[in-house]
């Protein structure tokens, strides 16, 4: 994959962006491995939410899109999603584990 200055042509955009949204997908993927994984060490729903964690991880990741030129404000949005739906999702395996039990 050529860097952005050096592409020919829009397909060649096209194309290394397409590549770079799949390792994005599968990044996210395995980030969410390990939100299930975390999950077995979480005991209550309060320990799920988590809210300094959050908050520890959106400072951080404001200051890496900065870092890299991006709008802070954009990553704080993708992350609260993100985060949002993995709370969700942790709670789901939470409350299955406790129904097993």
């Amino acid at each position: 994959m050529r860097p952005p200055q050096e592409c020919t042509s829009i397909e060649e955009v096209r194309a290394a962006i397409d590549m770079l949204d799949r390792t994005i997908v599968e990044t996210l993927g395995q980030r969410f491995g390990y939100v299930k994984a975390v999950t077995r060490f979480k005991k209550s729903a309060d320990d799920v939410a988590a809210p300094a964690r959050a908050q520890q991880v959106i400072a951080t990741r404001r200051a890496w899109a900065v870092e890299a030129g991006l709008d802070p404000e954009l990553v704080e949005q993708l992350y609260r999603l993100m985060i949002n739906h993995f709370i969700e999702e942790e709670l789901k395996l939470l409350r299955a584990r406790k129904e097993l039990d």
